[in-house]
């Protein structure tokens, strides 16, 4: 099993900028890749960025390239990752949950923050 914790949510002006943190702990050798996805009221939820375990490759979806960073870090016996969000626009406010994905193909979700953004 892999525990999230998430932090860094709230509430910012649009052309604001925040960070959101996600600690992994527990089964973390079997991370295959680590990411962010959001759900705002009345949608589905949708990616937002993905790294994968070595932290070398990422990927980001369309809506938030350029203005979102993922990145990943480490401490004794978590995994660390980090989106650091700038220039935010009232669409992208959500509930952001931090996900990973084993190599068994299983599927670890955070509890969410809620990151609102003010027009």
């Amino acid at each position: 099993q892999v525990q999230l914790v998430e932090s860094g949510g709230g509430l910012v002006q649009a052309g604001g900028s925040l960070r959101l943190s996600c600690a992994a702990s527990g089964s973390i050798f079997s991370i295959d890749a680590m990411g962010w996805y959001r759900q705002a009221p009345g949608k589905q939820r949708e990616l937002v960025a993905t790294i994968t375990f070595s932290g070398s490759i990422t990927n980001y979806g369309d809506s938030v390239k350029g203005r979102f960073t993922i990145s990943r870090g480490a401490a004794w016996n978590t995994v660390l990752i980090y989106l650091q969000m700038n220039s935010l626009k009232p669409e992208d406010t959500a509930v952001y949950y931090c996900n990973t994905k084993t190599f068994q193909g299983s599927d670890w979700w955070g509890q969410g923050t809620q990151v609102t953004v003010s027009s």
